[in-house]
């Protein structure tokens, strides 16, 4: 689906909340709290718009949004439980193709990670590949939690404004 930003404002709540309420992973309530700032002038408002909501929580909030997020190539991905934008970034990865090595070096990471920080790795799936990811996730496990939290955050964005780069039309197709 690709719509031009006059749609995107026309939309009811509930179909706005329905088509766009996965651009940050299982946070509907993000989408939800931004609907009230239509009209959006271009995507760029649309998502700036998500990334202040974002910004303007408490640490509290900014980790609830990264708990949101599963695993990479956890549990939700081998039952086929992840959302279908997830499946579709963790499998152009290569997330689903891991060699059994790989699954076990995944998996303690994961379980490291979530232990010393208290959510999941976050990384943007189809901004890297399948040996980047595992590179990221042993190096951020380094870091201190405010620092990854921030990290976190970002790599959310970037999820987000890809996500939504492929609900709406960009702001160049717009003008056309």
């Amino acid at each position: 689906m690709n719509m031009d930003i006059a749609t995107v404002n026309a939309l009811t709540y509930e179909d706005f909340v329905n088509i766009l309420g996965n651009v940050v992973e299982k946070c509907p309530i993000i989408t939800a709290a931004v609907w009230s700032g239509r009209p959006f002038f271009n995507l760029t408002a649309l998502e700036a718009a998500i990334s202040e909501f974002i910004d303007a929580l408490p640490d509290s909030g900014k980790e609830g949004i990264l708990r949101c997020h599963p695993d990479l190539a956890g549990r939700d991905l081998q039952s086929g439980s992840l959302t279908r934008e997830s499946r579709e970034e963790q499998a152009g990865a290569g997330m689903d193709a891991l060699n059994s090595a790989e699954a076990s070096r995944v998996a303690r990471l994961n379980e490291e990670y979530k232990e010393r920080f208290g959510f999941p790795f976050v990384i943007c799936a189809r901004m890297n590949d399948k040996a980047n990811i595992l590179r990221q996730l042993s190096e951020r496990c380094q870091n201190e939690r405010a620092v990854e939290r921030a990290r976190g955050i970002e790599e959310v964005k970037k999820i987000c404004r890809l996500r939504l780069q492929g609900l709406v039309l960009t702001d160049a197709h717009n003008k056309l």
